[in-house]
């Protein structure tokens, strides 16, 4: 039996149980990019702005439940850190990082992506994930992803792919 979310059958549970309509406090990745034109200080920081100020707003994030947010840029971007940015919003308890993406060849250019680690109840698929400019490129639809070709998978996988095929 639950009281007020109170377990009262002895059970040894601590006295806890969620009711089903309850959701779980959990620790969500929200994403987002942008570009910018240059590397310029001043448009790093407004772009970067503009895209933390919009993913609040999109997932009605409240800024105290958030654990911390990594910011990347491509190495192309090095005159400022884009995390000043969060601390102009005020964001001053918040742990922050910066670092530098992964050089992939034909990657976009002038780009600034951000992981928030954020505590909600939503679930992932209630979350808003951003690509604002020219970094809208890096989300296309879901359905266009190419499938795992058998090389880029270990022998067992592509053995399994292969008979699944053969059905």
């Amino acid at each position: 039996m639950s009281i007020n979310g109170i377990n009262s059958n002895g059970d040894g549970t601590n006295g806890l149980t969620l009711d089903s309509k309850e959701r779980r406090l959990m620790c969500r990745g929200v994403r987002g990019a942008t570009t910018v034109t240059s590397n310029n200080r001043d448009e790093i920081l407004e772009a970067t702005r503009e895209l933390l100020t919009m993913l609040v707003r999109v997932n009605e994030i409240d800024i105290d439940e958030v654990a911390s947010i990594y910011l990347t840029t491509t190495e192309d971007l090095d005159a400022t850190y884009p995390a000043f940015a969060a601390r102009q919003l005020g964001w001053f308890d918040t742990a922050l990082l910066c670092g530098h993406e992964m050089v992939v060849p034909d990657g976009l250019p002038f780009c600034i992506r951000v992981l928030v680690h954020w505590n909600t109840t939503k679930m992932p698929a209630e979350i808003g994930h951003l690509y604002l400019r020219n970094a809208k490129s890096l989300r296309p639809d879901l359905h266009n992803i190419p499938p795992i070709r058998p090389v880029q998978m270990n022998n067992l996988d592509a053995a399994m792919k292969v008979l699944a095929q053969n059905k």
